[in-house]
């Protein structure tokens, strides 16, 4: 039956959130100290509709000296997929894995050029291994509904 194959299908991949802050400017850009970078990560997928999904992967990245913002970027990335006919079990993994796979390089390419635009060195965000990612929120989760206490 044709209508029973998977169908893992990119619909869309867009920009859905941008912003770039300089609170600290212009005073902040003629200190001659080095800026700590601080960059966050996360993933979140929805569905949109039957058997579509949105996954959006943000970044935000902090950047200070002592404790004032040279600059903060928080983006989100999203794509929307069709998956269907998938295993329960596997969709978890497409979603957390296969898709921020593919919507991560635009969020790259977009924090770097941000940055970049906002008159400092371009940010390059590393690879990520959303695979190992993913396992690390599974086990973060299975712990939480197990009945730990949070700490």
């Amino acid at each position: 039956m044709a209508d029973q194959e998977p169908v893992f299908q990119i619909q869309r991949v867009y920009l859905k959130e941008a912003s770039l802050e300089q609170p600290n400017s212009p005073a902040i850009l003629l200190e001659q100290e080095q800026p700590a970078v601080d960059i966050q990560l996360g993933v979140q997928a929805n569905p949109v509709a039957e058997g579509i999904f949105e996954v959006c992967v943000t970044a935000t990245v902090h950047t200070k000296i002592k404790e004032k913002t040279v600059f903060l970027v928080e983006t989100k990335q999203a794509g929307i997929f069709e998956i269907r006919n998938v295993p329960e079990e596997q969709l978890g993994q497409i979603l957390g894995i296969a898709c921020p796979q593919i919507v991560y390089p635009y969020l790259r390419g977009n924090v770097a050029d941000m940055i970049q635009r906002g008159g400092f060195p371009p940010v390059h965000l590393t690879e990520i291994n959303f695979q190992a990612m993913f396992e690390q929120q599974q086990v973060e989760a299975a712990s939480a509904s197990s009945g730990s206490l949070p700490q």
